[in-house]
């Protein structure tokens, strides 16, 4: 009750803001986030283009842009708003990040790792991206690569389940089986729900 509270305190506080400065991009943007946190979409929506119509310099107004696209399965304009992003400020790594999970989904495999190298060399603590680059390494069947990419993952996040599971299906692709269960176990015992397929693949390479 006390949460919900505070939000709509923000939010009051922030409509307060604009009123006294309709051409502050920051408040627009702030208003618009806290809109988002208690689901109120289309207003936030309006926010986030008034956000950017005043500031067009804010990057983060047009990721978040693309959250609300990415969020009613909107691919093309959650790409749109992202590129846009990295157009104003081209070291934005978020938006390099979403740009490659993005071209990923949509099985541009060349672009996201383009993409996602570029978001973890602009951020080298990005775990999301070290994982994501990792998917679309095995994808390409870049194996080696794709086991370097989660290992940057783990030394950044030790216990992040992705990087586990995707590292444990490197491995079985390499052959290593040993490995494989060591990271499949880890991956499922952080509570990631790994593939039973998988798990069947490994059955017999478990001692007894």
């Amino acid at each position: 009750m006390d949460k919900a509270r505070n939000a709509q305190e923000y939010i009051a506080q922030q409509r307060q803001a604009i009123a006294a400065n309709p051409d502050c991009g920051t408040s627009h943007y702030n208003l618009a986030v806290a809109l988002m946190g208690i689901e109120e979409f289309k207003e936030a929506e309006t926010e986030l283009l008034a956000a950017i119509d005043c500031s067009p310099s804010l990057a983060e107004g047009y990721v978040q842009l693309g959250a609300l696209c990415l969020r009613r399965g909107d691919m093309e304009g959650c790409l749109k708003w992202n590129q846009q992003a990295v157009k104003m400020r081209p070291g934005f790594s978020e938006g390099h990040g979403n740009i490659g999970f993005v071209h990923l989904q949509m099985g541009n495999v060349d672009d996201a790792i383009v993409s996602l190298k570029r978001a973890t060399h602009f951020n080298f603590r990005y775990v999301q991206a070290f994982a994501s680059l990792a998917t679309a390494h095995l994808m390409k069947g870049e194996v080696e690569e794709s086991i370097e990419a989660n290992q940057q993952a783990l030394k950044i996040e030790p216990d992040f389940p992705i990087a586990h599971n995707n590292l444990g299906i490197a491995y079985m692709e390499k052959g290593d089986f040993d490995k494989a269960i060591e990271h499949i176990d880890r991956a499922a015992a952080l509570g990631y729900e790994v593939a039973p397929q998988i798990l069947d693949e490994l059955k017999p390479y478990r001692q007894s």
